[in-house]
């Protein structure tokens, strides 16, 4: 994976992040999602590679980025802080503006860096995802039962590490099989090798449980306090038309709510489309960073 471009493990403060960036052109920042690493990316970015230059990393807490005890106000795993990483990443490489695309908890790391940091932000990919305000807010029984993992992690530890992992496997492709549209064999088998060996440290379990943590206490303070306020660059909304969150939220609405000018775009998968159509969602990335929308958009 990732053959044509270069590894690095940067120092961006408390923390180093692990990211491989290569290309030329436009700077380009992805970022994945739970339960995943990088490697989520890894047959979309060679060809969104031969029109920008494309860093792909790992979130604090996940793949080979350095993974720290959570502190107990949460604060060092917030969506602010990882946004932060990501920020200090980018300007190591000399990228002052770029843009900026996550899939799910990278999808809510980059909007919180879309708003703590509208300088940076050239656009806003968001995937698969509702801003975590209103996940939280707006929740009932349907979406509480399909996102019982929010409720499980957020647990004080070492309830739910203990849990994941007496069989971290079992844990995390349950949690990949059920949110729509998905099976195991739907994902490259060495991307699923990087998944399982990341995840089958305990440092990841613990670092994947402070995140959602964080997203339960500091997080939603954070998002109360900028609940008026909405992301200026282009934003692109991208989502899995099959997927469990499609069928429980309209998802550009909810995004229109947060966002000054949004395009939409789906896919006829679950919540993982990403890896299920690399070909058809590096397709529509590329052209919504071309124009900053999508055509007929």
């Amino acid at each position: 994976m990732f053959d044509q471009f270069s590894r690095e493990h940067v120092s961006v403060g408390e923390v180093a992040i692990d990211c491989v960036i290569g290309g030329s052109g436009p700077p380009v920042l992805l970022l994945h999602g739970f339960p995943q690493n990088k490697a989520m990316w890894a047959r979309v970015a060679p060809q969104l590679a031969e029109h920008f230059t494309v860093v792909c990393a790992d979130l604090r807490g996940y793949g080979y980025s350095d993974k720290p005890r959570c502190l107990p106000d949460r604060s060092n795993y917030a969506f602010r802080t990882m946004a932060e990483d990501q920020l200090r990443l980018m300007r190591h490489f000399g990228y002052e503006r770029f843009h900026l695309i996550g899939h799910d908890r990278g999808g809510r790391t980059s909007h919180r860096m879309a708003l703590d940091h509208p300088e940076a932000v050239l656009s806003l990919t968001v995937m698969d995802i509702v801003p975590t305000y209103a996940m939280f807010m707006d929740t009932n029984r349907k979406v509480a039962g399909s996102y019982w993992h929010w409720y499980l992690l957020s647990q004080p530890e070492p309830f739910p590490e203990r849990l994941i992992g007496s069989d971290p496997d079992f844990f995390y492709e349950t949690c990949l099989v059920g949110w729509g549209a998905t099976k195991t064999s739907d994902f490259d088998p060495d991307m699923l090798a990087a998944y399982r060996r990341s995840w089958r440290e305990p440092a990841m379990i613990h670092g994947s449980c402070s995140d959602y943590r964080a997203a339960a206490s500091i997080d939603l303070g954070h998002d109360a306090a900028d609940i008026d306020r909405k992301v200026s660059c282009p934003t692109l909304v991208f989502y899995g038309a099959s997927g469990v969150i499609a069928k429980l939220f309209d998802i550009p609405a909810e995004w229109r709510k947060r966002c000054a000018t949004v395009t939409e775009a789906s896919l006829p998968g679950g919540h993982f489309f990403v890896d299920q159509f690399p070909d058809e969602t590096a397709r529509i990335l590329i052209a919504f960073l071309r124009n900053g929308r999508l055509p007929g958009g």
